[in-house]
């Protein structure tokens, strides 16, 4: 336990106390928007299938932009690229807000949508980049880059855990609109404050950014790409699993009850993902992603035998604990074999592949809930968890990381300098991380 505290002293030390905040609060609104756009739509129009084409076109923009995003704050730096996208979503989710109270046609609403989806700030994958620079600068260990993944897995989940709890609360007291227009104002006033923090020059452009936008870029390795479809396939077991828990609360004539069963699968697979940090190094990544896809498929087998409400929250909550390490891996394998230049790239478009996936399920599993009861739907769980533990069976893991570049002393970020070491350091001495505001 005071091992474990002391590498995410290690970590904070690294960012500076003020950055996960930041980084928190401004990726709530990816939590909130699709959601809120549903619930607002749905109600203004009446219309479920206008809401869900709603909702698809913004989804759709941030799985089909995220990359591009990424690799332009590869590129050219984070702080310009967040500081454009944070205004944009703001505009855009403001205008959706707008529209959908003033009765917007559907093709319109969708448009705005998939601006609002396309702008979305990536506020997660840029995060992980940020402190995993920071770590690398300061020559930190793999102990301290595994917690910073962690920390990292553990803020998205308490994100997607709070923001659809406050959407739906904004919703219940007051109107959808309400939680929408909010989630427009935490973009606009977090996502430019990350980009100003001043742990952004670390991501900034240098002459070796811009030297590699004229070079071919190498080919990813092929982990990479089975790295993506665990991801879209663990996005396939998060939608399956919204529909078949709908389904089945509303079978039971306790729909409202949906919400807070998926809120505690999100608290437990938070808090296990924090406790991954403890891991010692010898459980390598490849031990992880086999473990946790394994986990994976044996907690959700029983969610086809579920029947009532409280045996409901029992499987969902114990579930929840594979799904933390697993995105926590995944995300750790992609830094580990990708490019540096290309990192945020690589980091948006696992982030995509996680939407996507989810999208998919969600409307392939909604229809088989229909058609066959929320079996039908936990059965596209399975499946999917069935298949990204194939995949983490037959994929090679490469044993040694990417080779970081050396920082250039030109445009470099220049931590602060404190006394002590970094828990897990590859090297004595030196700089330490950020220890500013």
């Amino acid at each position: 336990m005071v091992s474990t505290l002391g590498t995410y002293r290690s970590v904070i030390a690294l960012t500076g106390p003020l950055l996960p905040v930041l980084s928190f609060f401004a990726r709530l609104p990816v939590a909130m928007s699709q959601f809120g756009s549903v619930l607002l739509v749905s109600e203004t129009s009446g219309s479920l299938t206008t809401a869900g084409i709603v909702g698809g076109t913004l989804s759709a923009g941030q799985v089909v932009f995220g990359p591009v995003l990424g690799r332009l704050a590869d590129r050219h730096g984070q702080r310009p690229v967040v500081l454009a996208a944070a205004a944009v979503n703001a505009l855009a989710t403001a205008a959706l807000v707008a529209g959908a109270l003033t009765g917007l046609a559907t093709p319109a609403l969708a448009a705005v949508g998939a601006v609002a989806g396309a702008s979305v700030p990536l506020i997660g994958p840029l995060a992980r980049t940020r402190s995993v620079a920071l770590a690398h600068r300061a020559k930190a260990g793999e102990g301290v880059v595994g917690a910073v993944h962690s920390l990292e897995g553990t803020l998205d989940e308490v994100s997607f855990v709070f923001g659809p709890a406050l959407v739906g609360l904004a919703a219940l007291v007051l109107h959808p609109a309400v939680a929408l227009a909010g989630a427009a104002a935490l973009v606009a006033v977090f996502g430019t404050a990350y980009a100003l923090h001043p742990t952004a020059a670390v991501t900034a452009a240098s002459p070796a950014r811009g030297r590699a936008e004229g070079v071919r870029a190498p080919r990813q390795p092929r982990v990479v790409h089975a790295v993506r479809a665990s991801l879209a396939l663990q996005g396939a077991m998060f939608g399956a699993c919204q529909a078949g828990i709908a389904s089945l609360t509303a079978r039971l004539g306790v729909p409202g009850q949906a919400g807070i069963v998926y809120a505690a699968m999100g608290v437990v697979s938070a808090g296990v993902g924090l406790a991954l940090g403890a891991l010692p190094a010898r459980f390598g990544l490849r031990l992880r992603w086999r473990v946790a896809t394994g986990a994976a498929l044996v907690l959700s087998v029983p969610l086809l035998f579920t029947r009532t409400l409280w045996p409901l929250y029992a499987v969902v909550t114990v579930l929840g604990a594979a799904y933390a390490p697993h995105l926590i891996t995944a995300f750790a394998l992609t830094e580990r074999v990708v490019a540096p230049l290309r990192l945020a790239e690589s980091m948006a478009f696992a982030a995509s592949s996680l939407v996507a996936g989810q999208a998919v399920a969600l409307a392939v599993s909604g229809r088989l809930a229909e058609s066959y009861g929320p079996a039908g739907a936990f059965a596209v769980a399975v499946g999917a968890a069935a298949l990204c533990l194939a995949i983490a069976l037959a994929t090679r893991v490469p044993a040694a990381r990417h080779p970081v570049p050396a920082a250039e002393p030109a445009r470099a970020f220049i931590p602060a300098q404190r006394t002590g070491s970094v828990e897990g350091r590859g090297a004595p001495g030196g700089a330490a991380g950020y220890a500013g505001r």
